[in-house]
């Protein structure tokens, strides 16, 4: 178990569609394991495959943080979708970005634990916000990309040129 180095906003593991897992190998239950540690280590409540440069339909989350509960899914495929509500998210792939954000209160996900065993979840509140988070990176969404456009727009032109110095030419 280790854990592993995350990938951020713009790389381009972030913006692919994640490759289905086919084979349940003990790679594949590293993995999950390297991705809850990584999780942990960075105090987040969800973790995806291509978030650590992976591209696999895996993702773990755990909106409580407490170890031992964590909830990993692979091939995940998000199912009926029920209510509103608009919430704060981050993500750790946009380290410091914080938007309220539009996502469905309930929902149902069906997919595979790491033995290709099929599980459906039937999630509310946080959970069901997480699961949603993290399905949507395997689909190379952000969180930002459910922003209005011009939300969009600010997020970009904030953070484009943050690292931009602009000096006047002395006459």
């Amino acid at each position: 178990m280790s854990v592993l180095p995350l990938c951020l906003e713009p790389h381009p593991a972030l913006r692919s569609k994640a490759r289905r897992v086919d084979l349940f190998t003990n790679d594949l239950r590293r993995l999950a394991r390297d991705l809850t540690d990584t999780m942990y280590a960075h105090r987040g409540i969800g973790l995806a495959a291509p978030q650590v440069g992976q591209n696999l339909q895996v993702f773990v989350a755990n909106p409580s943080q407490q170890r031992g509960r964590e909830v990993v899914v692979v091939n995940p495929v998000l199912g009926e979708c029920r209510g509103h509500v608009a919430i704060t998210e981050g993500c750790l792939s946009l380290p410091d970005i914080w938007e309220r954000v539009r996502r469905a209160s309930d929902v149902r996900l069906s997919g595979q634990d790491v033995f290709g065993k099929s599980v459906v979840i039937d999630a509310e509140g946080l959970l069901a916000i997480v699961l949603q988070h993290e399905f949507d990176h395997l689909q190379g969404q952000l969180f930002i990309d459910r922003l209005p456009w011009f939300r969009r727009f600010d997020f970009h032109a904030r953070h484009l040129f943050r690292n931009v110095s602009i000096r006047r030419a002395k006459p």
